[in-house]
């Protein structure tokens, strides 16, 4: 796998995010050859502040781990609906083969050695029954993804998962927006951005019928995301996606998202990986700044999140692991 690898990079955590992101991608995949992108959105009239990395250590440690930095406009989100930043930073990167990771993911095996076919493009499973709601009264989740897929001119039946009863939420094609990839970064953005202000706009007095109960923040990504890797001929990992189940989210990456949930949850080797890449003296004096990061991964707060839980039987549900988190006094704001 030689293709780009972009995460979005913006003042406060995510600078310190995308900083453990680089030192865990040069550390586990010392053969890759691709390019580490930081997008990065620039002040404008949808940013109250201006939204740039300005914190001069934290710069030169991603300069030092081959970061190249990408400066993007935000014409439709912004401050408003950060998540957007994902939709809109894609603009900016050109023509060019794409694996997209957000910044609370960790990379734990040699990506040189990924088959990823970039013409079928694919996303994260890492997802819960999230998106659409369903009320009592309808639209049911049918209703709701087969509105979207004619609003846009696609093809709803061959999206389906027909291992699932009609109705049931995991027939559909649903994703976690944490990683996807596609063949041109430009044109995945444009299909992407182009269902993610169908969805907004529908939502609105005048829409999409289907759409005026459902919430979009902050679904809206994850909502749209399915339409785009449809509408450019990719699936599920695995099964119509350019990649084998169980890669990402699995054996090479992690999609963390809070620090004590990675402790709580992650595989022994994904903890390895991290305390491994930080642990140097040049890592360490910046990463450490971050709080979450300086009370789990170098305090002892990470290995009591991590002793309170058996890896292999975990709680069904996530609120669970928080809950017995934040009873502990072992949860951590972002």
């Amino acid at each position: 796998m030689d293709l780009d690898v972009v995460l979005v990079a913006q003042r406060g955590r995510l600078a310190f995010e995308a900083a453990l992101l680089a030192v865990t991608l040069r550390h586990a995949s010392p053969r890759w050859s691709g390019r580490l992108l930081l997008a990065e959105p620039q002040p404008g009239p949808l940013w109250p502040e201006d939204p740039r990395v300005d914190d001069a250590e934290l710069r030169a440690l991603l300069d030092d781990h081959g970061a190249e930095w990408v400066p993007f406009e935000s014409r439709h989100f912004g401050a408003a609906y950060p998540h957007g930043n994902k939709i809109e930073a894609l603009h900016a990167l050109g023509d060019r083969p794409f694996l997209f990771l957000d910044s609370d993911t960790v990379v734990t095996g040699e990506l040189a050695d990924v088959a990823i076919d970039p013409a079928r493009p694919s996303a994260s499973m890492k997802r819960e029954n999230t998106w659409p709601t369903e009320e009592i009264y309808g639209p049911t989740v049918h209703d709701v993804w087969a509105a979207l897929y004619a609003a846009r001119g696609l093809d709803l039946e061959t999206s389906l998962d027909r291992a699932w009863p009609h109705g049931h939420w995991r027939r559909y094609l649903y994703f976690n927006a944490g990683w996807f990839f596609g063949a041109s970064a430009a044109r995945f953005g444009e299909a992407f951005e182009a269902a993610a202000l169908l969805i907004r706009e529908g939502a609105g007095e005048g829409g999409i019928p289907e759409l005026a109960c459902q919430p979009l923040d902050p679904w809206l990504d994850q909502a749209a995301l399915p339409l785009a890797v449809h509408e450019l001929g990719g699936g599920r990992p695995g099964a119509g996606g350019g990649i084998a189940d169980g890669i990402l989210d699995g054996t090479h990456t992690f999609h963390w998202r809070h620090v004590p949930l990675m402790y709580a949850t992650a595989p022994d080797h994904v903890i390895a990986c991290v305390e491994e890449a930080a642990r140097t003296n040049p890592v360490k004096k910046v990463l450490k700044r971050y709080d979450p990061f300086r009370k789990f991964i170098y305090q002892p707060k990470g290995w009591r999140a991590r002793a309170l839980f058996d890896r292999g039987d975990l709680p069904r549900k996530e609120q669970q692991v928080r809950n017995r988190l934040k009873r502990e006094k072992l949860w951590t704001q972002r």
